[in-house]
């Protein structure tokens, strides 16, 4: 018999690799510092790109998280999500032994799925060097970055793949919170991945909306987003079944709020009605007050129309409030890691409920007098207790999820 949508869902556990750091200690100092993770392009030939600097995942050995299935045999976002979900489950205290496998669950945002295979496939065509296995070419498939997950972890329930983009990370948390609200999971790890694109990087610079140099969200002279990679991975679990097995929470997951504002395939809606649409709802299925808001993680790409749409969302929404809130985008120190940015913001989120401190909003030197928000441009304290996160995608899909404290 389905429960209730009366569950509370509460994160025992945290997986992230990001261009500033590969663990979440580490991420935890550098959102809180304010670390610049973006230099030049490593993962392919970018010379005849007319921008050469991305945020790549540093020093990131696969073999360490593989314990059943072979590294080798999977794509980096992939193996971004395996390592993530292995971080995750390990800070959670789970095992195989924790839960009946059958009610545990794995879902991942994406927004390029295995990309980088199709890529190297197409350079050994070019170069007349086609001879790759065919193991290597169903490694493509999208749905094996949660597959893999579930193999690795001994995960048995409910296993899928979000493709929303750059919301996904946030549309993962929301399903995910649903199937433990109406107990048709008791465990779900989900999250986002994404690897560094070569097709994805020449898409946003042939869109011209990337920056030359440095990502700039919020400021007058903001130029444009970076290309990035990255994953993270969250536990969710049911307040009751991580209170009785003594497990460390760090957050509830208060509820969550998608739209589609249906305006342009790459371009938001310029007065946010998406955005709003999404708010609303988040604050709905949140039963929390704006008021209740203490620190907002923005979108915050850096590109002109997301800012002004974002502020301009946030400013109609909460009135006054919006000048008050302490907001930040942690996009400026690494950049954009596609499906995997909402998740690694979720992370974040977590990361200042328990930290008691703020993301730093890097590069804001002028910020834009348009823009009339409470933008944190260095390291600053917080006693917050209620977040919101925002996310938004291509194709106007947006997500918003409010989490707190754990009382």
């Amino acid at each position: 018999m389905e429960k209730k949508n009366t569950e509370r869902v509460v994160v025992t556990g945290m997986g992230i690799l990001t261009p500033i750091a590969n663990n979440v200690e580490e991420f935890a100092k550098g959102i809180f510092e304010g670390k610049n993770g973006i230099g030049p392009i490593t993962a392919f030939d970018a010379s005849k790109h007319e921008h050469k600097h991305g945020g790549e995942v540093k020093g990131f050995d696969p073999k360490k998280y593989f314990r059943k299935l072979s590294s080798k045999d999977y794509d980096r976002s992939t193996q971004f999500a395996v390592a993530t979900s292995r971080m995750a489950y390990e800070m959670a205290g789970l095992d195989e032994n924790a839960y009946d496998p059958r009610k545990v669950g794995c879902i991942f945002g994406t927004t390029m799925g295995n990309q980088s295979v199709v890529e190297k496939l197409d350079n050994m065509l070019l170069n007349g060097e086609i001879k790759e296995k065919r193991k290597k070419i169903i490694s493509f498939q999208p749905n094996l970055i949660s597959g893999a997950v579930a193999s690795e972890l001994g995960i048995k329930g409910v296993n899928m793949v979000i493709p929303t983009a750059c919301a996904a990370g946030n549309y993962a948390i929301g399903y995910a919170t649903d199937l433990i609200k109406r107990g048709k999971a008791d465990c779900v790890i989900c999250g986002g991945s994404d690897a560094m694109s070569r097709v994805c990087y020449t898409m946003f610079s042939r869109l011209g909306a990337m920056s030359p140099d440095l990502c700039r969200p919020f400021d007058e002279n903001r130029h444009g987003m970076i290309v990035s990679e990255g994953a993270a991975a969250l536990v969710l679990e049911s307040y009751e079944s991580a209170k009785k097995r003594n497990a460390k929470i760090y957050a509830e997951i208060l509820g969550y709020g998608n739209s589609c504002d249906a305006y342009h395939v790459t371009a938001p809606h310029p007065e946010g009605r998406g955005i709003m649409l999404a708010l609303r709802k988040a604050f709905e299925h949140s039963g929390v007050d704006k008021k209740d808001i203490d620190y907002i993680s923005a979108h915050g790409t850096g590109t002109k129309a997301n800012d002004s749409s974002e502020s301009f969302a946030l400013g109609k929404f909460f009135g006054e409030d919006a000048k008050r809130i302490p907001i930040s985008s942690i996009k400026s120190m690494m950049g954009h890691t596609m499906g995997a940015a909402a998740a690694i913001e979720a992370v974040a989120s977590v990361l200042v409920l328990n930290n008691d401190k703020l993301p730093v909003n890097l590069n804001l030197n002028n910020q834009d007098p348009k823009i009339e928000l409470n933008v944190v441009s260095k390291p600053t304290d917080s006693e917050g207790k209620c977040i919101l996160s925002n996310a938004f995608a291509f194709g106007g899909n947006i997500s918003c999820i409010v989490l707190k404290k754990e009382a």
